[in-house]
């Protein structure tokens, strides 16, 4: 992303998110009522008037959308699932415009700190405050570029995180765009916050030998390459386990967006999503 401007794939993500409105009510899985606050103008102002079927004719909208609320959904359930295991403290890293600590009211009695850059950062707080939402959350401001991530667990217990309490971090729609070097530092990092019992949450994209991605998956690439911030790093699923165990980390679970899909959405919605994107959502704990 550009310096002093907040990110474009945020934005993205925040109104797919918010455009799940658009779903009929059977059938959405994931509710965001601030992701259109943070969508481009032209967005908002389609949602304004009451044009959804203009937005619902957008190329690549349907598929977008769904990806987006099974993503959403995956994570939602991993917060939910730590919050009535009794966890009470939750890291967005890298959070963009998420709004979990508003959306969610499981999260009413925990601790939310959001970690990201001050563009993105000042934009969403400023977004927020023009809507009259006031969100719970705690605020890091982060430097990905310039900071070392070892410093991270310092910057928390100084914002009040409790590094003796287990915590859940969620890392969303980031690691695409680290390079390997920074993905380790990050993962070393999250491990030393983190005490035995907490919980890691994270997108990412696979490489299976011998497999391109989808047309879309390629055509997202490309997108947000334009944008200024492409993708640099994907996993091997089969080599996940042993590179998160060496920092700290046994997985849990592993599950492509795909899969899920046709586990959580009704088969014409699923459809969309093709059976070779290569998105998937892991959780894994700290051990």
């Amino acid at each position: 992303m550009r310096e002093d401007t907040p990110s474009r794939t945020a934005q993205w993500v925040a109104a797919a998110r918010g455009m799940g409105m658009l779903l009929p009510d059977d059938v959405r899985i994931a509710d965001d009522p601030y992701g259109i606050a943070f969508a481009s103008t032209r967005i908002q102002r389609l949602f304004e008037e009451r044009r959804p079927a203009l937005l619902a004719a957008l190329p690549g909208l349907k598929h977008w959308i769904a990806y987006m609320q099974v993503r959403t959904r995956l994570l939602d359930d991993a917060v939910r699932n730590f919050v009535d295991a009794g966890g009470r403290q939750l890291v967005l890293l890298g959070a963009g415009f998420d709004c979990r600590a508003l959306r969610m009211p499981e999260l009413a009695d925990a601790h939310v700190f959001e970690v990201d850059h001050p563009a993105t950062q000042t934009h969403k707080i400023d977004t927020l405050e023009r809507i009259g939402a006031h969100s719970p959350a705690s605020y890091v401001t982060w430097d990905f570029e310039t900071r070392p991530m070892d410093e991270l667990p310092e910057a928390l217990a100084d914002a009040g995180h409790d590094a003796q309490v287990p915590t859940l971090t969620i890392w969303e729609g980031v690691t695409m765009y680290l390079t390997e070097a920074a993905i380790d530092a990050s993962l070393r990092a999250v491990a030393d916050y983190s005490c035995r019992g907490s919980q890691l949450a994270m997108t990412y994209q696979a490489k299976f030998e011998g497999q391109q991605p989808s047309l879309a998956a390629r055509a997202v690439s490309f997108v947000v390459a334009r944008l200024g911030e492409p993708f640099r790093w994907y996993w091997d699923p089969a080599q996940l386990p042993a590179y998160l165990e060496a920092r700290g980390f046994a997985l849990a679970d592993d599950v492509g967006t795909p899969e899920a899909a046709d586990k959580l959405l009704p088969p014409d919605l699923a459809s969309t999503i093709s059976r070779a994107d290569h998105s998937r959502v892991a959780l894994a704990e700290r051990v």
